[in-house]
């Protein structure tokens, strides 16, 4: 289980620097993330991708359900008024449940690509004024060790909070 732990930085040689250090506290650089203004991070930084700028994986997961609930509502309509001549089962009512649930994660997830993470919502001034935050995906055990090497070695880094459930994908 892992949990993503965020930092607000003052600069972009900080952010190296925070990075260099992170690497030599063997945290692997596939569980760093950094987010900047537009074409501000060198190229050799990790720079957060798609699914962490945007709220991607939340509005599919909340159009499956809605997809999903219509799915059933749809069917159970069908069921109890079908269609002269047609005979329909269950069956019928499951693909409109799975068919609602794909429908609604792709529609919603299309809708959400284009807005910004919610998480990310609070920093967003701060990047805008030339802050780097740092989005850290550490094991449980070792949270405690990471928020204490960077508060000890950065006294200027301020401490975002940690996302309590870190999915799984991406």
């Amino acid at each position: 289980m892992k949990r993503r732990l965020y930092f607000m930085l003052p600069d972009v040689p900080s952010a190296r620097a925070m990075l260099d250090e992170l690497l030599l506290a063997r945290i692997d650089e596939r569980s760093l993330h950094f987010h900047a203004k537009e074409g501000s991070l060198p190229r050799d930084m990790p720079e957060a991708n798609f699914f962490q700028k945007t709220d991607l994986i939340h509005g599919a997961e909340v159009g499956m359900l809605i997809g999903a609930f219509s799915g059933l509502l749809a069917g159970s309509m069908i069921l109890i008024f079908p269609p002269e001549g047609i005979e329909l089962r269950t069956i019928s009512l499951l693909v409109s449940i799975l068919g609602g649930a794909v429908f609604g994660s792709w529609a919603s997830g299309m809708a959400a690509a284009a807005i910004p993470n919610s998480r990310l919502k609070q920093f967003s001034e701060d990047i805008e004024r030339g802050q780097v935050l740092l989005m850290v995906d550490v094991p449980y055990h070792r949270v405690a060790q990471v928020e204490d090497l960077i508060a000890k070695r950065h006294p200027e880094v301020r401490f975002g909070g940690v996302e309590p459930h870190m999915p799984v994908f991406p």
